[in-house]
């Protein structure tokens, strides 16, 4: 029998098999699964009470609550399309994509107040409902009732996500109920296959579909605990409160917790896996989070438009460890595909570059978990696909046993002088100076060698950093060519999109300002 695939069914089976379980953690509010489903469907009925039907877009203001959790089942049930904003675009970028999206009502958070009025004049015709004053009122109108999961249409889209915007305009990625529900379960087969598991919700939920964890932990039963904002000291409290047995992090995320003097206050014992995305990692981080919170760390590898996990750096059975280093370099890496997916790395004309580990090629993707498009722009869609095949626009090297790994953004390849420099390369370098906090890397234009590698360093409070001290350091760990011709010493911490990752456009910006710069390959 062929049963639609939806997300719906992973709330159901939460409902169905873990009912009494306490489901969602959030702040003073505790809901067993029973409660959370009867939630999510009040306000589907509710949201169909004021018009919300099929395709149409559901906003969401908010920081992870489960309110926003919420949201991830009910607009669904109701036929729209959960579209979760990240919080931290400027007023005009969230303007752009409410007057591109058109949605029907947006759900907000209090403090967002001031900041709708403004959004209703770049689109006036969304209803809107205050999280904070507004919503149980509203959840009140509807009534608990049950998806007929043969009802729906498993290739409607159920999620519209915007793209960060970091490297350009944010494009607006759909996601089916059929690729979500893949995803959820690829994921669950990769790392959670018992209901025993308690995850923190540390990667905000407006940020590539929560890199999965809405869907699959719901579907495996396990107790969810929201962190509404990401604070080193709140992280680790929940940890020990509520006994998390796995987060996921992006690098930044990381350092903070490493240098949060009160780390070792807290029983951190509970933890079991720590899943690092979002951007490059390295050896030494791997390291360093395992050391610190005594769990296996691993590096991942996907982006909103696969759902977005693609890869994992999780132990391969047919990979013998050499040595300790060689275990964290594996790690560190994008790592395997997951089931579902299949990964390549490509040049130019869609031919496999060398498994080697030294050729570069383009990632691109194919699989379940991968995008139906980009919304209202089909030109767009199509310039990122050949066939079923995504491009990624990550340049990576592999080796004959599938492991990917990541050297650069495509456009963040630093051409300098002929020589190919990836950015993310010196950055590792740079940030593995203990006295390092942050490090970001970028190509500024030079008359002679076109261009040249840029650092922006953040010392750690109480260091002082020379530009000598920072080239000594390096010179064994990077060739010549590749060593920062020029460093920009901050004292305030680097511009970050929503999730924690420094976005390395408004550093170039300072360089390149009424310059061109090709994209470079």
């Amino acid at each position: 029998m062929k049963i639609p695939l939806t997300p719906l069914r992973c709330m159901h089976r939460a409902v169905d098999l873990y009912g009494q379980k306490e489901g969602v953690i959030c702040g003073g509010r505790r809901f067993t699964y029973a409660e959370f489903g009867e939630r999510c469907e009040r306000l589907a009925s509710a949201l169909t009470g004021i018009g919300v039907g099929e395709t149409d877009r559901v906003g969401y203001l908010s920081f992870n609550t489960h309110k926003l959790l919420e949201g991830y089942y009910g607009a669904i049930q109701a036929r729209g399309m959960v579209m979760p904003l990240n919080v931290r675009l400027t007023t005009a970028e969230l303007g752009g994509i409410l007057r591109h999206s058109e949605p029907k009502v947006l759900l907000y958070e209090a403090e967002f107040g001031p900041l709708v009025q403004t959004l209703l004049e770049a689109w006036p015709g969304m209803q809107t409902i205050n999280l904070d004053t507004e919503y149980e009122a509203f959840l009140a109108t509807g009534t608990p009732e049950r998806a007929d999961i043969f009802s729906y249409d498993e290739d409607a889209i159920a999620e519209l996500f915007y793209t960060s915007g970091s490297t350009g305009t944010p494009k607006g990625v759909t996601l089916s109920h059929r690729t979500i529900y893949m995803h959820a379960m690829s994921v669950a087969g990769t790392f959670n296959r018992d209901d025993t598991g308690v995850e923190l919700h540390t990667i905000p939920l407006f940020h590539a579909n929560g890199w999965g964890r809405p869907q699959t932990a719901t579907m495996m039963g396990l107790k969810q605990v929201m962190v509404r904002r990401f604070e080193p000291a709140g992280v680790c409290r929940l940890i020990q409160e509520e006994g998390a047995t796995a987060m996921s992090v992006v690098p930044t995320m990381a350092t903070a917790l490493l240098h949060f003097p009160m780390l070792h206050d807290f029983n951190l014992s509970s933890l079991q896996t720590i899943f690092i995305g979002g951007a490059a990692a390295s050896p030494e981080l791997i390291d360093r989070m395992e050391k610190a919170f005594g769990c296996e760390a691993l590096a991942g590898y996907g982006l909103t438009e696969t759902s977005p996990v693609a890869s994992s750096a999780r132990k391969k059975g047919t990979v013998v460890y050499a040595d300790d280093a060689s275990r964290l370099r594996r790690q560190a890496m994008a790592g395997w595909p997951i089931p579902g997916v299949e990964i390549r790395v490509v040049d130019v004309d869609m031919n496999d570059v060398p498994r080697d580990m030294e050729s570069v090629g383009e990632v691109v993707i194919r699989g379940d978990n991968v995008m139906d498009g980009y919304f209202r722009e089909p030109e767009a869609t199509a310039a990122v696909m050949s066939g079923a095949w995504f491009h990624s626009g990550d340049m990576a090297i592999w080796d004959a046993e599938n492991y990917i790994h990541i050297v650069d953004r495509k456009k963040d390849i630093i051409i300098s002088g002929g020589e190919n420099i990836s950015s993310i390369e010196v950055e590792r370098a740079v940030s593995a100076h203990p006295g390092v906090l942050e490090a970001a890397v970028v190509g500024a234009p030079d008359a002679r060698w076109g261009e040249i590698p840029v650092a922006f360093v953040l010392p750690r409070d109480g260091v002082t950093l020379t530009e000598a001290e920072l080239h000594d350091f390096m010179l064994t760990r990077l060739a010549k060519f590749k060593m920062p011709r020029q460093y920009v010493f901050v004292t305030e911490p680097l511009p970050k999109g929503g999730t924690g990752k420094i976005l390395k456009r408004e550093l170039r910006e300072k360089f390149w300002a009424g310059k061109d710069r090709r994209v470079q390959g």
